[in-house]
């Protein structure tokens, strides 16, 4: 930030890792991008009701002021009620599809992740940067309203999940 001609650090570091983690906040705000990216869940209610990790409504309203704030989401009214909200990913939040994929790949490889929860980050692990690309395609067509790819990415990753929880015997 520019305050006449001196600039005003309100970072703690121009590192890039550091401003990308300063951007993102917390880990509550990945996951609230995820539910966004890959569960499709558009308003407050839905994600609140659709989290596996059972976040808070107070910090899921923080989250989500917070997200929009910082660029990654917006909010528009839903048409069929004033006072619900439709949120969407910006162009900035959909570019974080390689670094959840990485972040995927990596927690597959090092932690107990469940095989169902797995399935959809072995999926962009293998289908790499060409299948990142194509998703990144249709989240622009889905939140940015670009037109609609021939492939859809998400319905691929949807029905290896829902294959999962059929082997699993939900």
């Amino acid at each position: 930030m520019r305050r006449g001609s001196a600039v005003v650090q309100t970072e703690r570091s121009g590192c890039p890792i550091n401003l990308t983690l300063e951007r993102l906040g917390d880990p509550w705000s990945l996951i609230v991008i995820r539910d966004l990216m890959f569960g499709n869940r558009r308003s407050y209610g839905a994600l609140l009701s659709g989290s596996e990790e059972k976040i808070a409504s107070n910090i899921l309203a923080d989250r989500l002021k917070r997200l929009v704030r910082a660029g990654l989401l917006t909010r528009r009214d839903d048409p069929s009620h004033r006072q619900k909200g439709i949120y969407s990913l910006t162009e900035a939040s959909i570019q974080l599809v390689p670094l959840l994929a990485h972040m995927g790949a990596w927690g597959r490889r090092h932690t107990a992740a469940s095989v169902e929860l797995s399935v959809r980050a072995e999926l962009l692990e293998v289908g790499g940067p060409d299948l990142w690309n194509a998703f990144m395609d249709e989240l622009r067509h889905l939140h940015l309203g670009a037109p609609r790819p021939a492939r859809s990415v998400f319905a691929e990753l949807q029905a290896a999940y829902r294959n999962a929880l059929v082997r699993r015997g939900d």
